[in-house]
């Protein structure tokens, strides 16, 4: 696994093409290898940086999250991102038909994991959780995903490249939706009175 995600940052197209190859297991396999590892990482940093650093918001206090409150929020996060990679991998799976592809489901979960994997990556931020940190690598990482994405799809689906920008605009399109209802269930459940606890 860890070959592949170096890869992804230092030749990303040799690396699709060993990841198209390498792909071809079960889908509980490159979950339980690959999915689960890579989404724990913005997890435990976010976990780590809400409950012992803080925001600092002026010259204020560092705001903080209790143990309780960033423990559930952190396993809402971490089911949100596992689900959202299942989802991105159905559609990609179901739309590859379109294109005249035909990937197995293990090939579209280790690409929609691997594509993702930037995002991953960047949750290391969360370690030290400042607003400024946190849009700059967000905005890099959001550019490389999309790259990945962009380079991967013709390889990674053996499919023409014009084919395979198409296909990628609508994957990112997809992922889009997909996050904004992360963020709708997010606020539907903070207005429930299931938001986070912060220590005073």
């Amino acid at each position: 696994m860890i070959h592949h995600v170096l890869g992804l940052f230092t030749h990303p197209d040799q690396e699709w093409r060993e990841i198209r190859v390498d792909a071809e297991k079960s889908v509980s396999r490159i979950y339980l290898t690959h999915t689960l590892i890579l989404a724990a990482i913005p997890v435990v940093c976010a976990f780590i940086g809400t409950t012992q650093v803080g925001w600092k918001i002026g010259g204020n206090p560092p705001v903080m999250l209790t143990l309780d409150s960033a423990l559930w929020m952190s396993a809402l996060s971490y089911l949100a991102m596992l689900v959202g990679v299942g989802v991105m991998a159905s559609f990609i799976h179901w739309m590859a038909r379109t294109y005249d592809a035909v990937p197995s489901m293990a090939r579209c979960v280790a690409f929609a994991t691997y594509t993702a994997t930037p995002l991953f990556i960047a949750g290391l931020a969360a370690l030290y959780p400042q607003m400024w940190l946190a849009l700059l690598v967000g905005t890099a990482t959001i550019c490389y995903t999309v790259f990945l994405l962009f380079v991967g799809v013709p390889t990674v689906m053996n499919i023409d490249p014009d084919e395979g920008f198409l296909f990628s605009s609508s994957i990112l399109a997809v992922g889009l939706v997909v996050l904004v209802a992360i963020i709708a269930f997010s606020v539907i459940v903070w207005g429930l009175g299931i938001g986070p606890t912060y220590i005073s």
